[in-house]
């Protein structure tokens, strides 16, 4: 949403004048959005959207009151953009531990933990998610964030069972939007129950995981 346009290439031989400004007016332009997104997603973590006004956010990222308007179209923009922002940190992290899982069972237990302790540095996604946000709760699961989410997960599905580490006998896309959706569910309850029972019954859901995704031994597969 950057304001202007791309500049369009100088002539050789020509000084880069113009083309060099409208850089640096891009670059600060980005600068600016992204301190109104950063004090956004600090004030309406702490606030609520209800609580919060643009001027609140403006004043926090140190610009004039009508600046967020030059990004966000609307109150409910900034708020939706400034979640987008944060629940994909806070996916990014986990997906972070997808490709450094040696084994099956070790990406969901690492995807799982990871995600509930990055909410802890994630203030409006831990909002969103805790419940405290009802009104856009729903809307978590079309941010494009939970699309790449769901997106990581099915395609990781499909190259376990390419190398036998999970079923064949199951439709990875359908079972991985599943997991992803039980993945939610319990990061919800964890925030607004307690971490306790991540202690307590954190082994139970990988199990859970593990008898609907791990292949069958050739006993399981043809009993006596």
């Amino acid at each position: 949403m950057a304001i202007g346009t791309e500049p369009e290439s100088e002539p050789a031989g020509e000084p880069p004048s113009d083309s060099t400004d409208g850089a640096a007016r891009a670059s600060k332009g980005e600068l600016t959005r992204r301190a109104v997104l950063d004090a956004a997603i600090a004030r309406f973590g702490r606030d609520g959207f209800r609580s919060t006004s643009v001027a609140d956010v403006a004043r926090d990222a140190g610009v004039g009151g009508t600046v967020p308007y030059a990004y966000f179209s609307s109150k409910e923009a900034l708020f939706l953009a400034a979640l987008d922002h944060d629940a994909a940190a806070v996916m990014e992290q986990g997906l972070g531990q997808l490709a450094s899982a040696e084994r099956p069972a070790k990406w969901r237990e690492h995807l799982f933990l990871t995600l509930i302790d990055a909410l802890d540095h994630h203030p409006l996604a831990r909002r969103v998610l805790a419940g405290l946000e009802p009104e856009v709760t729903d809307r978590v699961q079309d941010i494009p964030a939970m699309l790449e989410l769901r997106k990581a997960v099915v395609e990781q599905l499909r190259a376990d069972q390419s190398s036998g580490l999970v079923r064949t006998d199951i439709d990875a896309e359908a079972v991985g939007n599943g997991a992803v959706t039980i993945i939610l569910t319990v990061l919800m309850s964890v925030l607004q129950f307690g971490r306790s029972g991540v202690d307590q019954h954190g082994a139970d859901v990988m199990a859970v995981f593990a008898a609907a995704l791990d292949p069958q031994s050739p006993e399981e597969r043809h009993p006596e």
